[in-house]
């Protein structure tokens, strides 16, 4: 039985004992140079926002006239097929034929030349 007192003295002496511990709380002091740091990073931050949102408007602007020019040239492109149009069927052999005829102009084969218009 010696053997069992001492596994129960051992145990005992194994257990921990109340003891009272005290938390020390740290005050986290800022120095005047890390504030500054934060300081500078967040005028750092605000500056490239602002950057940002104005190189965004500029892009926008850029684009939209880029739109309307686009468009411009579109409607130009349109006007300028249109004229062609008229310009072949204005210039049908059948109707510079008909017209010459209209004005009294008899076709005389020795003074024809032919001129292309391309």
């Amino acid at each position: 039985m010696s053997n069992l007192a001492r596994q129960l003295q051992e145990n005992q002496s194994i257990q921990p004992k109340d003891v009272q511990v005290q938390k020390v709380q740290r005050h986290v002091k800022i120095s005047p140079g890390e504030k500054l740091l934060f300081l500078l990073l967040a005028a750092f931050i605000i500056f490239m926002s602002v950057k940002i949102l104005s190189v965004q408007a500029d892009i926008y602007e850029v684009n939209k006239e880029l739109q309307e020019v686009e468009t411009a040239i579109q409607n130009h492109e349109k006007i300028t097929s249109d004229l062609d149009m008229q310009v072949d069927e204005l210039s049908r052999y059948e109707r510079v034929w008909k017209k010459a005829n209209e004005l009294g102009l008899n076709l005389n084969e020795n003074n024809v030349k032919v001129v292309e218009n391309r």
